[in-house]
């Protein structure tokens, strides 16, 4: 429908419309997904409550919320052995009658039991986006703007989750379960439309729909380079077996997974998960009078205006620079916020007047954070592994992140608990203090490569070109 209308129009040789269409559709999943993770934010205090329909108790809240990271481990493994098969295309489709499914189960719920399944039916989604779209994205984009194409997902979860507290906020469950449901269909219509990768249809040996992908693609009748470039690196991909062990026999993947793996896990355990939790309390702290609800609307907006700012950057500025400004201010500000809690909490100093100042340090932390760590780390995901076991590598970056969350939210509450508030805001600025050696020591510039430059650097083939093919 979409590309239909826009073939209609005069599209300039060499425009990237296309890429962008593409995107902006797949985009329209990870909203989704990113709604139902979100769910429980606007809709937990409800069902807790005494007036809720359903009866709940903290523990079945706490199983909610986290149920989504259960159904996605499923999903995610699943898609490791499909997206090859069948496609990403057919993947990412896979998803919407999921979260329809889901959506239409959470309406209509009348027993906790009801809402765990619509959550890990969700969750199963969730696996199957976050492991086929990164690849998608990054084989379909032209190399200059793939940064640009890949920040789109962190910008479409921090849009999905901005929403549903939105909605959730205002209208009942029911209501915005069914408001909600509307997304997965038009998603599934949209995407419908799209090419698939040319990287997937070379590896099926469908060549002239591949040649016809480029051609949508790049706005261009000649794509014979880049379509042998891709031909090339298909055939060299299946020298070798495309095994899942190769993740760890092949030296250049062991690398790829320590730079991802590390990445992620640096971003979280620099505290982003857990400040979020934490902000509706830093904020109405700092104001006094501000609604939980508000607080949650401008935490969310400055995240997306930030991630969006990130997105432009990060083709122009480059990925590890981005990264280590981000994480050197991130550390700062979470050493200010450690210190006013320490006062607070162990001296006799009156810290009463200076309460400005843990909501300073948030707004601070939103903004760099997001400027590089929120938002480049999930863009590595597409771009630093070959073809042959992209789908393995995503399925255990899923799996990952689902387990390194759940250690931060842990190590958060233990801290807090046991030593206050203060230890567990010192400890991720330490880690960003590790996490800033790690990126200096061990992170590659990857702007203004191909995927196959970025392979052959990881090989050791290739010297650092930081700045070409700009």
């Amino acid at each position: 429908m979409i590309f239909g209308l826009a073939q209609k129009l005069k599209v300039p040789e060499g425009s990237a419309v296309y890429q962008y269409l593409a995107t902006f559709t797949g985009c329209l999943g990870v909203i989704s997904g990113a709604m139902h993770f979100g769910w429980p934010s606007p809709s937990l205090p409800y069902l807790l409550s005494s007036s809720s329909h359903i009866n709940v108790t903290s523990q079945d809240g706490s199983w909610l919320a986290s149920m989504p990271c259960i159904g996605a481990a499923s999903g995610s493994i699943l898609t490791a052995y499909m997206v090859d098969r069948i496609g990403r295309k057919t993947c990412m489709l896979m998803t919407a009658p999921a979260y329809l499914l889901a959506w239409i189960m959470v309406a209509f719920a009348t027993t906790i039991w009801e809402l765990y399944l619509a959550r890990f039916i969700a969750g199963w989604a969730d696996g199957l986006v976050f492991t086929a779209f990164p690849m998608y994205l990054g084989e379909i984009a032209s190399y200059n703007i793939r940064g640009l194409l890949g920040s789109s997902i962190q910008l479409s979860m921090i849009t999905g989750m901005l929403t549903i507290n939105i909605i959730g906020s205002y209208l009942s469950i029911t209501n915005a379960a069914l408001v909600c449901s509307a997304l997965p269909p038009l998603f599934f219509a949209l995407f419908w439309f799209v090419p698939d990768t040319p990287y997937y249809l070379v590896m099926k040996g469908r060549i002239e729909d591949a040649t016809k992908s480029l051609q949508l693609l790049r706005q261009s009748r000649d794509v014979s380079s880049e379509l042998n470039r891709v031909m090339e690196a298909v055939k060299e991909e299946r020298e070798q077996s495309g095994k899942f062990y190769e993740l760890f026999s092949v030296a250049s993947n062991r690398r790829a997974m320590i730079i991802v793996f590390g990445l992620r896990a640096i971003q979280q355990f620099s505290g982003t998960t857990v400040i979020t939790f934490y902000a509706q309390s830093i904020f109405h702290e700092a104001s006094g009078d501000m609604t939980p609800i508000a607080a949650t609307m401008i935490y969310f907006t400055l995240q997306l205006i930030c991630a969006l700012i990130s997105s432009f950057l990060v083709d122009k500025i480059g990925r590890k620079p981005l990264l280590m400004i981000s994480i050197i201010g991130s550390g700062l500000v979470l050493s200010l916020e450690g210190t006013y809690f320490f006062l607070n909490a162990n001296t006799q100093i009156d810290v009463t007047k200076y309460k400005i100042v843990p909501l300073v340090a948030l707004l601070g932390y939103v903004v760099i954070f997001n400027i590089g760590m929120g938002v480049i780390p999930v863009l590595f995901l597409g771009e630093m592994f070959p073809t042959s076991v992209k789908a393995f590598a995503l399925c255990l970056a899923d799996i990952w992140f689902g387990l390194i969350v759940t250690m931060v939210s842990k190590f958060f509450q233990i801290m807090q608990d046991d030593f206050g508030i203060s230890v567990p805001f010192f400890a991720f600025a330490a880690c960003c203090a590790i996490g800033l050696v790690f990126i200096w020591l061990l992170v590659p510039e990857t702007k203004g490569k191909t995927l196959e430059d970025i392979q052959k650097e990881l090989k050791g083939m290739q010297k650092s070109q930081d700045g070409e093919n700009v």
